[in-house]
């Protein structure tokens, strides 16, 4: 399968769904990331062009783990904007490009703005994809469906209880080291903010786990819309 994670900023998706991609991967399905946003705002001291740069390198680093394609569509922070025009076709585009079985993102209601306007895009891009004459070209063919959609854990878990779980066990490591190429943040908040953000990860997964009966999981609900919804079991 073709499976593609749109998360916000970079480290999203290895937060709320890294264990369960890198499960795919060892799986052997193709498995796409692709942060919105380039996180040129995350950080006190260092200045928003350099941050752009080693946040892009962290990320494709936390990628290369597992095998994933990283894609960036280099969005400010705190300038995602579901209903801008530009951000769809970017989205669309990807989503053509990648021709996914299912598309994994950020739950409708999160902490902050940003995760939210993603979650909204991606709806909308998603259905978007499959129309012919929107943003055609010859290179371009639609997405021959709507995909299905399922989002992934808001950050520390607060307000989201999941329907549907993933046993990340045997890849609750890969998930931690795929969050540890994030230097730029977790010594950030480890030293300014006394943040053992690792831990913070690994105890919101074994949380989960506890929630289903395993080691550690990670926690998805499904897109409740026509036509995504399917019989099939698609999550691993």
């Amino acid at each position: 399968m073709n499976v593609l994670a749109v998360g916000c900023h970079p480290d999203d998706l290895e937060i709320g769904c890294g264990g369960t991609l890198a499960k795919l991967a060892s799986q052997g399905h193709q498995v796409t990331m692709v942060h919105v946003a380039n996180g040129n705002k995350g950080h006190k001291l260092i200045p928003p062009d350099e941050l752009i740069q080693i946040r892009k390198l962290e990320a494709q680093a936390a990628g290369q783990l597992i095998g994933a394609e990283v894609i960036s569509l280099d969005v400010p922070d705190l300038a995602v904007k579901s209903d801008q025009d530009e951000l769809i076709g970017k989205l669309v585009k990807v989503i053509r490009k990648v021709k996914p079985d299912y598309i994994i993102t950020h739950p409708p209601e999160d902490y902050m703005k940003d995760h939210m306007e993603v979650s909204r895009a991606v709806f909308d891009a998603s259905f978007a994809a499959t129309v012919p004459y929107y943003n055609s070209q010859e290179d371009e063919d639609a997405h021959h469906k709507v995909a299905p959609i399922y989002y992934m854990d808001t950050l520390a878990g607060v307000g989201f209880l999941p329907t549907e779980y993933v046993d990340i066990s045997d890849y609750i490591d890969t998930k931690i080291k795929m969050n540890d190429s994030h230097q730029s943040q977790i010594k950030w908040l480890y030293e300014h903010d006394g943040i053992d953000f690792l831990d913070f990860v690994r105890t919101v997964s074994k949380f989960r786990g506890l929630q289903c009966g395993k080691a550690y999981a990670e926690g998805f609900k499904q897109a409740q819309a026509w036509p995504r919804l399917t019989t099939e079991r698609l999550l691993p």
